[in-house]
């Protein structure tokens, strides 16, 4: 037997305690780690040096970032494959009572048949830089937080904006990782004309809707093809008629071949936004956060559902929303839950026990990190009222929550006023190079909102701020509030009477006038938003600093995992490309219960109830009855096999991401994570975490035998 030393005991209980948190083997890896991660010995056949290529012509590229989430090119003709859920808005946005693409689908047979998909914007990459050198360069110690920002704010204006001068289509990102530790500066070809090609019926493409959203077994078809184009001299332009089919420097193979337990299979996508790197401080905040923003949500899910009770317009207006709303709270939900089952957050302290004993092995490491935990709660609890009550403000304007009149007249206001600037001394958001998306969401607020339903729905905010204190209130609605429920009424009813932004063509012309004309206007809506925009710029300015303070600790924190592990930390999802990998698995959630991973049309049969969302389509219950499978059938299974599981970690805006094989062809598409994997996004538990794709063969069977869109598989090369 051998004897093991106290330090290296110590050093083994570490390593347990570290994999516990997910390091160093699992995350979403930047394109420039995978070298580090030996993928030959664990699955992948294809050369690793094809997936990223500094000159954009790697697999990477034909990874697209899509509105928040990820889509991926399979044709040479800039045929773009992404979910159901993803392609949404704009199949939402098409959408009335007489063309309910909703319910019915939509199918272009041809290219000159495809439709808008209104305000949806494609970015490509084309490569990344690490400038972390240009800002140790200019960020000094002794700087102030205030300082600080301004000088970060400032530099990342002029990078994006040198790098975008080269091409105007390129469009850039500047990406802080591991808590500004590291810069990154990505660029991409932004291709501003898609179109919708196709999308299922909502019976399939949204088949189990919100019951089983984030379950399994799962049995949704979560797919939809779009397509880019551009001018003729191949730069990213608005619609037009005289636009081309962009032409990729790489799309993905479909390959036939499915998938099995054990498989090897890879993900590369854009999530969103995860917390694994977060204090137990942190932690603690944001479980306070999320029961708030559960009950938000549910309050807003019944108010809108009430309002389309009866009403086919209204609920098409409103469907996007209401969706987005449903799938927050259930992953909210969910998230708790499996916070408080777990014990995560006893997890996270047990790990900064054991943190602190590796600080205070030597005197330097102490000196560098022993305060930080200490300094991050500190300046949680000292800030969390100003938090609470800048989010309870920003809600009011806020895109998905706020009442979109109001929205629009503080997006308008806001606007004009930042045009008057010089463009480098804009706020982020507001620059010339943001103008298209800027008025695009001018232009299509009409598409989401119904004149009646904002008007109760401000009434009926307005009367829930009746029941705050009037100190955390904002104080250009106190005037309105001290008249009360009836008082409220008559000021709501008049400002709809008086506005003039019920009119999206005058809304766009608002925006181009200089703040004395809008003046003149005297519309009661902007001079409201004006009015919030004193006290929203307040506390956005204080939010910087603040953010900044608390960035400036983070960073410090963030430093003594990078120096405990090498670097060899994956760093928080924001939004930037990411790869991960792991194998088709089952899971067992709970005692004497094993979920296999593979589901089949058998149960997207046995699920069927005549009624939505578990409604199958006659023609698809005919082609079950008729065993009509072509190729699509896995001969194992002797069924068309749905979807299935794998151990890869993803979060909100990998959904639409290809799943691919050893051999980086694609065999499915990221749509969901199961009920257990929510917790993820703080605390990876292995045997738990599961990535739900829809099988590509499901997705073909789809398209050939349902939709008849022959002229998409010749497309991908289906034969």
């Amino acid at each position: 037997m051998v004897k093991l030393s106290g330090t290296t005991v110590f050093i083994l209980l570490l390593i347990l305690v570290f994999a516990a948190n997910g390091f160093p083997d699992e995350g979403m890896w930047m394109p420039h780690q995978m070298k580090e991660l030996d993928l030959a010995a664990r699955g992948l056949k294809m050369d690793p040096g094809g997936l990223y290529k500094t000159d954009g012509t790697g697999l990477m590229s034909a990874v697209v970032y899509l509105g928040g989430g990820t889509a991926a090119f399979v044709s040479a003709e800039g045929l773009i494959l992404t979910n159901h859920h993803v392609a949404f808005g704009a199949i939402q946005r098409a959408s009335d009572k007489e063309h309910d693409y909703i319910t019915h689908g939509f199918l272009a047979k041809t290219k000159a048949e495809e439709i808008p998909a209104r305000g949806y914007i494609a970015d490509v990459l084309l490569g990344y830089e690490d400038v972390t050198a240009e800002f140790l360069k200019r960020l000094k110690p002794s700087m102030s937080p205030e300082k600080r920002y301004k000088t970060i704010d400032r530099l990342k204006k002029r990078l994006i904006a040198r790098a975008e001068k080269k091409s105007k289509d390129t469009r850039c990102y500047l990406k802080p990782m591991y808590s500004g530790n590291r810069y990154y500066l990505f660029k991409f070809k932004r291709l501003r004309d898609i179109r919708v090609v196709y999308a299922p019926p909502q019976s399939i493409g949204n088949y189990g809707g919100d019951i089983d959203n984030w379950m399994w077994p799962r049995h949704t078809c979560d797919f939809s093809f779009l397509r880019a184009y551009v001018s003729r001299d191949n730069v990213g332009a608005a619609y037009s008629s005289d636009n081309v089919p962009y032409h990729p420097t790489s799309f993905f193979k479909i390959s036939l071949e499915g998938v099995k337990p054990g498989d090897f299979t890879f993900v590369m996508g854009y999530p969103g936004r995860t917390n694994r790197n977060d204090t137990s401080a942190e932690l603690q905040a944001d479980i306070d956060d999320m029961r708030q923003r559960i009950e938000l949500y549910r309050d807003l899910i019944r108010f809108y559902e009430k309002a389309g009770e009866n009403n086919r317009g209204v609920q098409i207006k409103y469907a996007s929303l209401i969706k987005g709303l449903n799938n927050g709270l259930k992953n909210r939900t969910g998230m708790l839950e499996g916070l408080e089952k777990q014990g995560i957050l006893e997890k996270k302290k047990t790990f900064e026990k054991k943190w602190m004993q590796w600080v205070e092995q030597e005197p330097a490491r102490k000196k560098k990190y022993g305060n930080i935990l200490t300094e991050i709660d500190n300046f949680i609890q000292q800030n969390a009222d100003f938090y609470r009550k800048d989010q309870r403000l920003s809600i009011l304007v806020g895109r998905r929550r706020g009442q979109a009149l109001l929205r629009q007249a503080h997006l308008v206001y806001r606007i004009v006023e930042e045009r008057q600037k010089p463009d480098i001394k804009r706020e982020s958001g507001f620059q010339e190079r943001d103008m298209f998306r800027l008025k695009t969401r001018v232009e299509l607020a009409e598409r989401r909102y119904d004149p009646e339903v904002d008007k109760a729905y401000f009434k009926y905010r307005l009367k829930k701020l009746l029941k705050q204190p009037r100190s955390q209130c904002p104080k250009a609605l106190i005037h309105v509030l001290e008249k009360g429920p009836e008082g409220i009424d008559k000021h709501v009813d008049g400002l709809y009477a008086a506005t003039i932004l019920k009119d999206p063509k005058r809304r766009l012309e608002l925006i181009q006038l200089k703040p004395a004309a809008r003046l003149k206007l005297n519309d009661p809506f902007i001079n409201l938003a004006a009015d919030l925009e004193k006290e929203l710029n307040v506390s956005r300015e204080k939010k910087k600093i603040l953010d900044q303070q608390k960035s400036d600790l983070k960073k410090v924190y963030m430093a003594s995992l990078l120096e405990m592990h090498k670097g060899k930390i994956a760093p928080d999802a924001n939004s930037s490309i990411r790869f991960t990998y792991g194998p088709v698995k089952e899971y067992h959630p709970r005692d004497a219960v094993t979920y296999l991973p593979i589901t089949t049309l058998k149960g997207v049969m046995q699920k069927e109830t005549g009624k939505y969302p578990f409604e199958v389509p006659e023609k698809l219950k005919k082609l079950y009855q008729a065993r009509d499978f072509g190729q699509y059938m896995d001969k194992n299974l002797e069924d068309i096999p749905t979807c299935f599981l794998n151990t890869t970690n993803v979060t909100g805006g990998n959904s639409g991401s290809p799943t691919l094989n050893a051999n980086g062809e694609q065999v499915g598409i990221v749509f969901d994570m199961t009920y257990e994997s929510v917790i993820g996004d703080y605390y990876i538990i292995p045997v738990l975490q599961r990535t739900i794709s829809v099988d590509i063969r499901y997705v073909l069977f789809i398209t050939d035998k349902f939709a008849n869109a022959h002229h998409l598989l010749k497309e991908m090369k289906i034969r």
